[in-house]
């Protein structure tokens, strides 16, 4: 998704003598990237730019050798040195600049810092800003330590938990999407967890966009069911049970096919060996991912590890019946049989039979898919940007929590 920012319209303009509230986000992950944490963040930013009174200034790794920030009234960037992360093609860490940071915060200082990841870039601006009293808050958006079993990394866990739990507890508040996440962490020892729910755009997202020379072209007839998947092609998302799931559905319902919509490590490998049935789209953006979403019928959500999962609201706001695992997005915005379909978390069977009855269950499904729709609409991004705000503006210098109970001393 591209970062769209507010047009400055007469309403918009900063009048005479009004203060400005400067926020700064720091993140090693933004559009043009294309992500959970780079979607909500694109948002973000362009919610807080409708508020005359607030400017936002965006600090992130460089993404190319032509990357260059930019820079206009109310909107600024920052961009650092950084390296590619291995296994995620495209996206960058930020590598340590505190003395960059602490020179750019002395002449502009922000009043308030959004520490969007805990990355390199993310712990030593944390230092910075806790160096120049400057009030910050944190986002849980990726749960890296469940991620990191799937690179052969399994051993690490708790250091990186434990690392995580002291990166968080030395900011202000950490942001989560769902209540459920919340409480696991509470539980773990975060301090001062609070919730900030996602949007989604029922504008770009819409039934209205199905293609049916698209379908036609994927090999299906009218009445045929499209099961679609979008997402990064990586092991920790699940891919094996999308392929599993489609296997046995094909069993049943010969004429179903699968989409999948999205890159990632494993893509290439899924070129060569997927079934002839299975379309790999790769990467879709704007009006031809809202096409695409649209085109499909039922949304597979397989994944054991997000946070939240945009995806899954912008299925539902493109009129697809979700079945998902009762955890994050769909436990919070779904009701099993009614908006969609929710199964015990990690029950593998019940996922694919579950998919193989809503696939046959036609006129339910039509239900389901409109009733979807009228959820999504309830869920404006603009709700979401006026907390955001509110929980930037309400966080003091000091407000944090330094945990020193640790039996292991990781440095940050």
């Amino acid at each position: 998704m591209e970062t769209t920012l507010a047009p400055q319209s007469e309403a918009n303009q900063q009048t005479p003598n009004t203060p400005i509230f400067l926020v700064t986000i720091v993140t090693e992950t933004y559009p043009p990237e294309m992500n959970g944490v780079s979607n909500t963040l694109s948002h973000l930013v362009t919610g807080l730019l409708n508020y005359p009174n607030l400017a936002v200034q965006v600090v992130r790794p460089r993404q190319s050798a032509s990357d260059t920030p930019i820079q206009q009234a109310r909107y600024e960037e920052l961009i650092v040195s950084g390296l590619p992360i291995p296994g995620y093609d495209g996206l960058h860490f930020g590598l340590p600049c505190k003395n960059k940071l602490l020179k750019l915060w002395r002449q502009k200082v922000p009043n308030a810092i959004y520490l969007a990841t805990e990355g390199p870039l993310g712990t030593f601006a944390l230092k910075a800003a806790n160096q120049l009293s400057i009030p910050t808050l944190s986002g849980f958006h990726t749960n890296f330590h469940s991620y990191i079993q799937h690179y052969r990394l399994g051993w690490a866990k708790p250091l990186v938990f434990r690392y995580l739990r002291k990166f968080h507890n030395k900011t202000a508040g950490t942001l989560v999407p769902t209540e459920l996440q919340a409480q696991h962490l509470r539980d773990d020892g975060f301090e001062n967890v609070q919730v900030m729910g996602r949007g989604v755009d029922i504008e770009l997202f819409s039934p209205t966009k199905r293609d049916q020379a698209l379908r036609k072209s994927w090999g299906l007839k009218p009445n045929d069911i499209a099961l679609i998947h979008v997402g990064r092609i990586a092991a920790e998302k699940n891919i094996a049970l999308l392929i599993k799931t489609f296997e046995q559905a094909r069993e049943q319902i010969p004429e179903i096919k699968l989409i999948i919509i999205g890159e990632g490590p494993i893509y290439d490998e899924m070129k060569k060996s997927a079934h002839p049935q299975i379309i790999l789209c790769g990467k879709k953006t704007g009006e031809e991912l809202a096409k695409h979403y649209a085109s499909g019928d039922i949304f597979l959500f397989p994944s054991l590890t997000d946070t939240f999962g945009n995806v899954v609201t912008e299925a539902m706001a493109s009129g697809l019946a979700v079945v998902g695992f009762d955890y994050a997005a769909a436990q919070m915005h779904i009701h099993s049989g009614t908006s969609g379909y929710l199964v015990p978390f990690d029950d593998q069977n019940q996922f694919i039979q579950t998919i193989i009855q809503a696939s046959a269950q036609t006129e339910q499904l039509k239900s389901i898919k409109t009733q979807a729709r009228r959820v999504a609409k309830t869920l404006a991004w603009s709700s979401i940007v006026q907390q955001f705000k509110s929980q930037l503006e309400s966080i003091q210098p000091g407000d944090r929590t330094d945990v020193t109970t640790d039996k292991v001393a990781i440095r940050v």
